[in-house]
């Protein structure tokens, strides 16, 4: 029988694709800003990483609340355009509200409802991210019994101090943790240098690069409750 207690996911790029979400979250903030923001206009690549950077320079705890970087780099945007202070706040909660809008329209990975549904059956769930998707807003919170990201706790993953804020909720020690992620560093290294089992999620079979080796691969996460158990 498997040691295991608590199986923490990822999200993106985990339960999800996150690419082609992404981009079009990304369009449809630019052609919101063009139709509201017009002294901005669409910006461009190269301005979106200028504004990003100038606020981290004066902001670097803002690196994994992703949520109030982008409002930030939007309103450094927008009054660098033009606008006033407020208006530039107003502005850039409205564009930010866009975004997040689109980046929840996701298509979850077609086992992955199935595979949480079988895994409840004999584990505790949990859900640390590096992302600012909200569960709730999906439908899927009752899934889980720890959700925790980067953006509430300040600091992510592949930090320790991520994944111990996990264990103290869920009040277990690391081994008795998986963590499963399709991030060689955030999710397999950063769960093994903190003392957790870690899974690789490799839908792509992508070949191995990182530094810590994952306890466990699957391409698919119908494999997972079987890993699992051989944890």
């Amino acid at each position: 029988m498997s040691r295991i207690e608590l199986v923490c996911f990822d999200l993106d790029d985990t339960l999800w694709p996150i690419h082609d979400t992404m981009r079009a979250a990304e369009k449809h903030l630019r052609e919101w800003l063009g139709r509201e923001a017009p002294l901005l206009g669409q910006p461009q690549l190269d301005d979106w990483l200028a504004w990003r950077q100038h606020v981290l320079s004066g902001n670097p705890q803002l690196q994994y609340q992703l949520s109030e970087l982008r409002r930030r780099v939007l309103q450094h945007g927008l009054q660098a355009a033009g606008y006033a202070e407020r208006e530039a706040g107003e502005l850039a909660e409205g564009g930010f509200q866009a975004f997040l809008d689109a980046r929840h329209q996701l298509t979850l990975f077609g086992d992955a409802l199935p595979t949480l549904e079988a895994l409840k059956a004999d584990y505790r769930l949990a859900v640390l991210s590096n992302g600012n998707a909200d569960l709730r807003r999906l439908g899927l919170d009752h899934h889980f019994e720890v959700i925790l990201s980067a953006d509430g706790l300040g600091i992510g993953k592949p930090h320790a101090a991520a994944f111990d804020a996990v264990l103290n909720r869920a009040g277990l020690t690391a081994e008795r943790c998986v963590h499963i992620g399709d991030h060689l560093s955030d999710d397999v290294a950063g769960a093994k240098q903190a003392g957790l089992a870690a899974i690789w999620f490799n839908p792509e079979r992508k070949p191995f690069t990182g530094s810590h080796a994952a306890d466990a691969e699957v391409q698919r996460l119908s494999e997972l409750p079987s890993a699992i158990a051989k944890l």
